[in-house]
């Protein structure tokens, strides 16, 4: 278990540190003055320093930092003297030491405030995309390896809307809703959320493309039911309010292994396990990050509706070449984009609630439960899980860097572009206050789902 911890712990970090080093390089790039890169945060373990920069290793293993001279705001009143209004000696720390040297030995020269406009953007927006270049990299790794899934329609049941609509099995879908589609999880993913919506459907036959439109029908079901939506790996995707899952002390992302002492290892087991219950009470067993736990849920019967096309993929990997595996792994890292940009739109919407989101406890608990789990098939396939998260977190942190949240990057990128448009900054103290209000925000998230991560634990 520790073990496993460690594991997720270093891939966060990876992360992380691609992203200081992106602002790094680029800082280095224009002349801004890094005073400290360093791995870890904390108290200072040991480093080293080569021209204006010290390089170091800190105590808790756990991502890193880019800190550039005059960077922080209150270390320009450290520049002055070492006393406070009230006489009493201010203890400088080790940074803002050097950052005040520095300061006298270039003045503001070499601030990041202080150079141009454009190479202030490219500064901040550097991290960004130095987290997509990783993904990109990472995912030409991951497909190199272990193959893509193409989107290929492997059953097609008769009479189901896709047959009606033309389309059979053996049939690769290129486009849905006039978006290029290269993955089976493309499809997977706009149909769990827009199950309901008319699909536009582009497909190649034969090396032919023909256009089709797929209407998905409502079914409406009455069986025992327990209020739960899952994942292909029976993890809890959703809780229905009020219902005898979370009545129980069901939570989401919990991974039902077993029913009544049986093992449960597909949908199809676990739905037939419900489905035969009769409405007595059921011994369900469930993985967290600390351990197995059993609920007694009671199922419900229960007016359920789902839309159905009667289309089945089941997302079988194949190799592709080194020229494809290039091209895959741009579409791969677009896609992931793409994916974290709805989901948070869906959030802002109120289609999907702030439950959802994931610290870096939630987030290394999860990695943590991968890495368990993928130790069974062997290291090559827990190598290949471990890589997929990496790619999986480098996209997202790029994505909410970006952001337009005092604070973030992208707060920070939209003050300079409209610098950029105005001709001229924005007023300081305007600036401070709006950094302020995102500071707290984020703050106030952070804890949010930090509690929330550390209830879930449990």
């Amino acid at each position: 278990m520790i073990f496993n911890v460690l594991i997720a712990i270093l891939i966060l970090s990876v992360v992380i540190i691609v992203h200081e080093f992106g602002h790094f390089i680029i800082a280095k790039a224009n002349g801004v003055c890094v005073v400290e890169f360093a791995v870890g945060f904390g108290p200072r373990i040991f480093g080293f320093r080569i021209g204006d920069t010290d390089y170091c290793l800190k105590a808790l293993p756990f991502g890193g930092s880019c800190r550039m001279l005059g960077q922080d705001e209150y270390l320009n009143d450290t520049a002055k003297d070492d006393d406070d209004d009230s006489g009493e000696e201010y203890a400088l720390s080790d940074f803002e030491k050097r950052n005040k040297e520095m300061l006298e030995k270039y003045g503001e020269s070499r601030t990041l405030e202080k150079k141009s406009v454009s190479a202030r953007i490219a500064v901040l927006a550097a991290g960004p995309v130095f987290n997509f270049l990783f993904a990109v990299i990472a995912s030409i790794v991951l497909i190199g390896a272990s193959g893509y899934d193409p989107c290929v329609i492997n059953e097609v049941e008769t009479g189901s809307p896709g047959y009606e609509a033309g389309l059979r099995a053996g049939d690769e879908i290129v486009g849905l809703n006039g978006n290029a589609v290269h993955f089976a999880r493309e499809y997977g993913f706009y149909r769990n959320y827009h199950e309901s919506d008319t699909m536009n459907i582009t497909y190649k036959r034969d090396g032919v493309n023909y256009n089709t439109t797929v209407v998905p029908k409502e079914i409406k079901d009455n069986s025992y039911k327990i209020g739960i939506k899952f994942d292909q790996d029976l993890r809890i995707s959703e809780l229905v309010k009020d219902s005898p899952a979370s009545k129980s002390g069901l939570r989401e992302q919990d991974k039902i292994v077993a029913i009544n002492g049986d093992q449960i290892d597909s949908m199809e087991s676990l739905t037939a396990a419900i489905d035969a219950s009769e409405g007595k009470t059921l011994t369900v067993r469930v993985a967290r990050a600390a351990g197995e736990r059993e609920f007694q849920v009671t199922p419900e019967m229960m007016e359920t509706s789902y839309y159905y096309t009667g289309l089945s993929l089941y997302g079988q990997r194949i190799m592709a070449s080194p020229i494809e595996t290039i091209g895959l792994a741009f579409c791969d890292t677009g896609y992931r984009i793409s994916s974290v940009v709805e989901v948070l739109g869906m959030m802002l919407t109120g289609r999907m609630g702030v439950n959802n989101l994931s610290g870096p406890v939630g987030t290394v608990s999860a990695i943590s439960s991968v890495v368990e789990e993928s130790k069974q098939d062997g290291g090559f396939y827990v190598f290949l899980n471990i890589l997929n998260i990496a790619i999986m977190l480098s996209a997202n942190l790029g994505v909410v860097n970006l952001l337009p949240v005092p604070a973030l990057d992208g707060g920070k990128l939209i003050v300079y572009i409209i610098e950029a448009i105005r001709g001229r900054p924005a007023p300081r103290k305007v600036e401070t206050v709006i950094n302020f209000i995102g500071v707290i925000f984020l703050l106030v998230l952070m804890a949010f789902v930090l509690v929330k991560d550390i209830v879930y634990l449990f």
